[in-house]
C-alpha cells in the first residue's frame, strides 16, 4: 500500500481525516460537508455513495477541493500570494507547513517564479528557507 498524504502527527488534517489513511490521489476532498459525502458512524468517516473516501477540509489538507479519486483529476495547486509583502513570511510558512511532499514541490515552483514578479525586491531563497524552516 502506498504512503498516506499526511504523515506528521503536527499536520493540522483532523485525526480522522482520509489524508492520514490514503495516498495524494485515493480521496476526494470537498468544500465541506453535505449529502454527497455522508458521515458513517460505523467507522467515522465520510464517503461518497461510490465508497470513496472523502476529505471535507481542502484549507487543512492544503490541497483544493476536487474529485481527484472519483473523477481521477490531477492534484492542482495554485499559490495566492498576500497582497502585502510584509504577510509574505507568515503566508508561505503556513501553505509550505500544510502541504504534502508532491504538493511542496509544486508549490515551491511557483513560488520561485511568482514571488519576483509580485515582490521583485524579496530573495527568493532567503524567503523560502525562512518559511520551510
Amino acid at each position: 500500500m502506498a504512503e498516506a498524504y499526511v504523515t506528521s502527527d503536527e499536520h493540522p488534517a483532523c485525526g480522522i481525516c482520509p489524508s492520514r489513511r490514503f495516498p495524494l490521489g485515493a480521496f476526494d476532498v470537498l468544500e465541506r460537508p453535505s449529502r454527497d459525502c455522508p458521515f458513517n458512524p460505523a467507522d467515522g468517516h465520510r464517503y461518497t455513495t461510490d465508497g470513496v473516501p472523502v476529505c471535507v477540509h481542502p484549507e487543512k489538507v492544503g490541497i483544493p477541493a476536487g474529485r481527484y479519486r472519483t473523477d481521477g483529476l490531477p492534484v492542482a495547486t495554485k499559490l495566492a500570494l498576500p497582497d502585502d509583502v510584509a504577510e509574505l513570511d507568515s503566508y508561505l510558512r503556513d501553505m509550505m507547513h500544510s502541504a504534502a511532499p508532491g504538493v511542496l514541490e509544486l508549490l515551491i515552483e511557483q513560488a520561485a517564479t511568482e514571488i519576483p514578479r509580485t515582490f521583485p525586491e524579496v530573495d527568493v531563497i532567503t524567503a523560502l528557507r525562512r518559511a520551510l524552516s
